[in-house]
């Protein structure tokens, strides 16, 4: 009798062993929590949040292009959420799954339908919260735990960005970096030696990686917390980009850059942070004198995650090496492998002489 009892106690312990190591491995430090947040009850559509969906076309999760998202609810990418009264937009997006246009990386973005001339006024304002970024990925790489939040890009020629907001956040880290980049508009017809430069505005900036793939630098001492709200403002008129950031409990950042005239026309020019990232993997390229002086530009908007699971030794700057569980959406969301913003309020000014008649984006980068 004894001996059958020690027997069941015994098999009983191995099957718990067995289901224990089976189960998901709940990595949950780089979500934010919030106890007064709830589903919104009565299904509202993002477009009652924000009224302003009829201006853009809507890239998802799964790859799929929605168009105008005036009246969609999705609930694995794009949908509403209520915190105590307040009603928020969530863009969601997994380390891996389908993918749009030429990217590697997943997204639930909008990109404006008009394209506009850098010459004349066009304003993007959006208040936002950055909720998770992946859990995993290579420390070395800088792109690993971080997601782009806004961008302006170009329509034509080399279908460049003059500008990405990224936020950005290590595990174990309380806080993340929000910081913005500039892609260089390559001189020539090839495009392979583009770079981006990275400019900080709380924390650190792209730059700032772990020594070895599993140890994370040193926590920012200035930065932005999963589930902080901040505000930007992005203004473009007469080839001058202005930049607005603002948080409560922070400093209001301002930058500008000019869109038309390069400061990076020569090898000599190229910044050091540039030689120390980009170079040593071949991105070496230099500016046209122009810039972005004669392309059309439009704005985009959500959440463009920047971890993926391609392996770091083909770039060191933009593959995470993350865990993407062969595509499987719901497997990543189960444990931390995604990026999710939400935004509370966007808005997008246009000015009627800088839209083009030519029509709508060709680049969804």
């Amino acid at each position: 009798m004894q001996s059958n009892i020690q027997n069941t106690l015994l098999l009983g312990l191995a099957l718990c062993l067995i289901n224990c190591a089976d189960a998901p491995k709940k990595a949950t430090e780089n979500k934010a929590t919030n106890s007064s947040i709830t589903a919104d009850q009565n299904q509202i559509s993002p477009s009652k949040v924000i009224p302003f969906f009829q201006h853009w076309n809507l890239i998802l999760g799964n790859g799929a292009n929605v168009g105008d998202a005036s009246e969609l609810i999705q609930k694995d990418f794009f949908y509403t959420t209520q915190e105590d009264s307040t009603h928020w937009v969530v863009f969601k997006a997994p380390n891996a799954g389908d993918t749009h246009g030429t990217s590697n990386n997943t997204r639930t973005e909008l990109a404006q339908t008009k394209k506009w001339s850098p010459m004349t006024p066009a304003k993007l304002t959006a208040t936002l919260k950055v909720m998770n970024v992946s859990v995993t990925g290579d420390e070395r790489v800088a792109a690993s735990h971080s997601v782009v939040v806004g961008q302006i890009h170009s329509a034509d020629g080399h279908e460049n960005e003059p500008l990405k907001i990224f936020y950005k956040k290590f595990p174990g880290h309380s806080k993340g970096s929000v910081f913005w980049h500039y892609e260089i508009n390559t001189a020539g017809e090839d495009n392979a030696g583009r770079w981006d430069f990275s400019t900080a505005v709380w924390g650190n900036d792209f730059a700032v990686v772990g020594e070895d793939a599993t140890t994370p630098p040193a926590e920012p001492t200035e930065g932005i917390e999963l589930g902080e709200e901040f505000s930007y403002t992005i203004e473009v008129n007469e080839g001058q980009m202005q930049l607005t950031f603002s948080s409560a409990g922070h400093e209001t950042k301002t930058f500008s850059k000019n869109l038309i005239e390069s400061e990076y026309t020569t090898k000599a020019a190229i910044p050091q942070q540039t030689q120390n990232l980009f170079v040593p993997i071949g991105q070496d390229g230099v500016e046209r004198k122009n810039a972005y002086a004669d392309e059309g530009l439009f704005f985009k908007l959500g959440s463009y995650n920047q971890t993926n699971g391609k392996s770091p030794e083909v770039n060191m700057n933009w593959c995470s090496g993350a865990e993407t569980h062969g595509g499987d959406v719901q497997k990543q969301y189960a444990d931390g492998n995604y990026a999710e913003v939400w935004f509370k309020s966007a808005s997008i000014a246009i000015s009627e002489a800088a839209i083009s008649n030519e029509g709508y984006f060709t680049k969804n980068d």
